[in-house]
């Protein structure tokens, strides 16, 4: 494999480079992968993309970003290795990450986050390169209060997505113990920000209140969860990337809880929405009340958030206010569809 770049610190001016790398990004085009495309390219990294472009792929979220794109499926082992050539890490974003459409049907979930992920160990394995592997704080399942996961807590997933994702990751600790693959793993809390699908949270609420529609709140509204921005997660992800020890697994949370019902309404107020589209409608099957991750094993690297979320949802919302057209042709034709499946019943027609 060949010589890693290391940095110290989260800024450009920090960083002690040896030299640059050429980095597979897969799922890329997606929300969180193409922040960190652009983190790359800005570092002075070269980056190749492979994503499916599935629905929630979006050509448009790399616009004038220097990279080389392949439209592939990370299930297939010549995409995979054509992409990858002469590449000396892959970093793993590619994957099926929406809870409501797993229990509507998991099938998709099990084929790119479970056989894909072992597809690229695969070839990881072959080709001697370094892979960083992102998942999510919802392998862990619900947390008590008064309790922080840890990266060695047993997973104990609630909904397909979760448990989807608790294979790759398996998968991946097997292949470091077994094949002496480089690789790490790393576990986000629920991230915000620019370029997000409209289906997540945050985009679901700011979008459907800049159009006077119902915001469906599900339940009581009351689950907790940590929120981190995309540009602080992929911070994180770069410095495991460049730093972390092999078969190492990585926390990645801001430390900054939130229910659910006082984000919407905060929404409410930044969009100037009426507060009675707020509608209490019925819960998911399964829903974690709680995720809270203790993220003290990346912050002993150096890393901490950048972004506080007072500001930095004023400024997501902003974006989906300034950046209409992204959006509201997404807003249409299958989403529609996958919308009045989720929500016409819950909200009554």
């Amino acid at each position: 494999m060949g010589e890693t770049a290391i940095f110290e610190g989260q800024t450009l001016e920090g960083r002690s480079r040896l030299r640059p790398m050429r980095v597979l990004v897969t799922g890329g085009c997606g929300f969180i992968g193409s922040h960190f495309v652009k983190r790359l390219v800005a570092a002075g990294d070269q980056v190749a993309v492979l994503d499916k472009l599935t629905y929630s792929g979006n050509l448009a979220n790399l616009e004038g970003v220097a990279h080389e794109f392949v439209q592939g499926d990370i299930a297939d082992p010549v995409a995979v290795r054509g992409t990858g050539e002469g590449c000396d890490a892959v970093v793993n974003f590619a994957a099926e990450t929406h809870v409501d459409r797993s229990i509507l049907e998991a099938g998709d979930f099990v084929r790119t986050d479970v056989l894909g992920t072992h597809v690229l160990l695969e070839w990881v394995r072959s080709a001697g390169v370094r892979l960083v592997h992102v998942s999510t704080d919802e392998v862990y399942g619900d947390v008590p209060e008064g309790s922080s996961s840890r990266e060695d807590d047993p997973l104990l997933p609630s909904s397909p997505y979760a448990a989807s994702k608790a294979g790759g990751d398996l998968l991946v600790l097997a292949s470091v113990r077994t094949h002496g693959v480089d690789a790490c793993i790393t576990r986000g809390s629920n991230t915000y920000g620019p370029n997000q699908y409209p289906e997540k949270l945050i985009p679901l609420m700011i979008t459907n209140a800049l159009e006077g529609e119902p915001l469906p709140v599900y339940g009581d509204g009351r689950q907790r969860r940590d929120w981190l921005h995309a540009e602080d997660h992929c911070a994180g992800i770069e410095l495991v990337l460049r730093q972390g020890a092999r078969g190492e697994v990585f926390n990645i949370g801001a430390g900054d809880e939130r229910e659910n019902l006082d984000v919407v309404m905060r929404i409410v107020e930044l969009t100037r929405a009426e507060p009675d589209l707020v509608r209490h409608v019925a819960d998911r099957p399964g829903h974690d009340r709680r995720y809270s991750l203790d993220s003290s094993k990346l912050r002993g690297l150096g890393w901490h958030p950048e972004h506080d979320f007072e500001a930095g949802l004023a400024d997501t919302v902003d974006w989906y206010r300034v950046n209409r057209s992204w959006w509201e042709p997404i807003k249409s034709g299958a989403y529609r569809e996958y919308y009045a499946r989720q929500y016409a019943e819950r909200l009554g027609g």
